[in-house]
């Protein structure tokens, strides 16, 4: 039923945003034309085919809702895209205009959007109070089983509501409130009377044999039967499940963010960086100028750093030191009242002004707006080995801000408790990374200003 709406609704704002483009056009409320007109038709026929495919109609239970509404941007771009090939291939192209194209493909997509979010937001409203919930039968106990019942409970909006346990070991009648059952055949007979439709196997993967066994019970059946194995204790992350060679595979040790989810993240660091070295140029010659004036030496600090899956690179930034030999595998850091700082360099490092340049970094793809702060190599060599995930963090690109830096962990990290207090806020970021929080980020890197008590 939601899914026979959920079309009736992409129809509506698809038409919605022809004639708001076209009322656009004129200058006042006007009827589609009979081209305009006939173009919509075949794009509301493309978009029942086409939409589904993207797996748009399917349940977004529990699910990001950025996703569904990349997904139908997405979708949308192509059907207009397909549209407008037909109107050439057909030689039409002539009678409609490429202005009422592009308001049509903002507007819809838009509207799109709106609503997805809209519904999206409504329907977790309801099932935080109680509607709209599906009843969930849990195989497996403690501890795994309990962290379920305790994961449902905590998202209400999901809408999942634990009512049955199945473990033939465990002892007590019932697990964090929810009935246990130590018989396979009270447990058949519950989904069937209760019309359950979810059963959640929180097994090891060695339990095999009841795995088969619970499958062919239900086959015939209509219950979504989940296998959710407890890989915790392999990592410090979420384990996305991915498609490899056809077979479904566990990421233990890969990136977090797939190449699908990272794409507005890819878009905005492009652009933000564009944006920021042409409006601060004139600022960036007047502190190249100050950097040469201060000391004899060049302008910009060239340093390698690991990027992505340790791919290396040079970091750029304004030159705040006098020039000095480093003894060779060894990096001293910066510390307060160092000698080697030129006063226009400690005004530079307060300021963070310093890091400017590593936009340039950014629009060649090496380092991201966003992400955990890259080290220099020595320094990765000392710290892989006494902090743990440490070397985790290059699965993503290294950003010139980052959680822990909003977070107070800026500048010289003469303790392992430091480097241990960045490393652990960088994992966070990297397990609940959204593009959403990418934008708080910068938000407050922008609001608490780029100084710091840290930063000398």
């Amino acid at each position: 039923m939601l899914s026979v709406l959920s079309r009736m609704i992409d129809i509506a704002m698809v038409a919605l945003g022809a004639w708001l483009a076209a009322s656009l056009h004129a200058g006042n409320a006007v009827w589609l034309d009979d081209m305009q007109s006939t173009l919509l038709a075949f794009n509301c026929v493309l978009v029942i085919m086409t939409f589904p495919s993207f797996g748009i109609y399917k349940s977004w239970r529990g699910k990001p809702v950025y996703d569904l509404l990349l997904r139908v941007t997405v979708a949308w771009l192509m059907v207009e895209g397909a549209g407008v090939l037909l109107t050439f291939s057909v030689h039409r192209a002539d009678l409609l205009s490429r202005l009422w194209l592009l308001y049509w493909g903002v507007a819809a997509a838009a509207l799109l959007m709106i609503s997805k979010a809209a519904v999206h937001a409504t329907l977790k409203s309801l099932r935080r109070e109680g509607f709209n919930q599906k009843a969930v039968a849990i195989v497996g106990a403690a501890p795994y089983g309990q962290f379920l019942i305790e994961q449902m409970r905590s998202r209400p909006e999901a809408g999942f509501r634990p009512v049955y346990v199945f473990d033939e070991a465990l002892a007590e009648e019932t697990l964090a409130g929810v009935p246990v059952s130590r018989d396979l055949a009270d447990l058949t007979q519950l989904v069937r009377r209760r019309a359950i439709r979810e059963l959640w196997l929180a097994l090891p993967i060695s339990q095999e044999r009841t795995i088969h066994k619970l499958v062919a019970e239900f086959r015939d059946d209509f219950v979504n039967i989940r296998f959710i194995p407890d890989v915790r204790s392999l990592s410090f992350f979420n384990h996305a499940v991915v498609d490899l060679l056809g077979v479904p595979a566990i990421n233990l040790a890969a990136s977090p963010i797939t190449d699908l989810k990272v794409l507005p993240k890819r878009v905005f660091d492009r652009m933000f960086a564009a944006v920021v070295l042409l409006s601060l140029a004139p600022l960036m010659i007047v502190l190249a100028v100050a950097v040469k004036l201060s000391s004899p030496g060049p302008v910009f600090f060239k340093q390698k750093r690991k990027g992505i899956d340790g791919n290396e690179f040079e970091i750029y930034k304004f030159r705040s030191m006098r020039v000095h030999k480093e003894t060779a595998g060894h990096v001293t850091q910066a510390k307060k009242g160092d000698k080697r700082v030129t006063r226009v360099g400690a005004f530079l490092r307060r300021t963070s002004l310093d890091e400017l340049p590593q936009f340039i970094n950014v629009l060649r793809g090496e380092m991201s707006v966003v992400g955990p702060r890259p080290h220099a190599l020595e320094h990765d060599d000392i710290y892989k080995d006494l902090v743990k995930g440490y070397m985790y963090r290059y699965r993503i690109k290294p950003g010139i801000t980052g959680w822990a830096q909003v977070n107070g962990f800026r500048g010289e990290t003469d303790r392992i408790e430091k480097m241990m207090g960045r490393v652990k806020l960088d994992l966070y970021y990297m397990q609940h990374w959204t593009f959403g929080l990418d934008m708080k980020i910068v938000a407050m890197t922008l609001w608490k200003g780029f100084a710091g008590a840290n930063a000398y």
